[in-house]
């Protein structure tokens, strides 16, 4: 897997919000996560729960999937 950097989840998150396009007032409707939560975190200043990351990425239709550890 040269070449291939480990991104963590929220920085996939944020870029998924971004180009999506979508206004996160929008998100907040769609999904009913608050506005500010997603300001601050869409700014790195705050993380967001679990309930709050599954319906963002449900929405986004995203989904986290396993990967292979070096040595496997």
């Amino acid at each position: 897997m040269a070449g291939k950097r480990y991104k963590p989840i929220c920085e996939q998150l944020r870029r998924a919000i971004r180009d999506s396009g979508l206004s996160l007032y929008r998100l907040e409707r769609e999904c009913g996560v608050n506005n500010a939560q997603l300001s601050r975190f869409m700014r790195g200043e705050q993380d967001l729960k679990g309930r709050s990351i599954d319906r963002l990425c449900k929405f986004l239709g995203l989904e986290l999937r396993p990967t292979k550890r070096k040595g496997e």
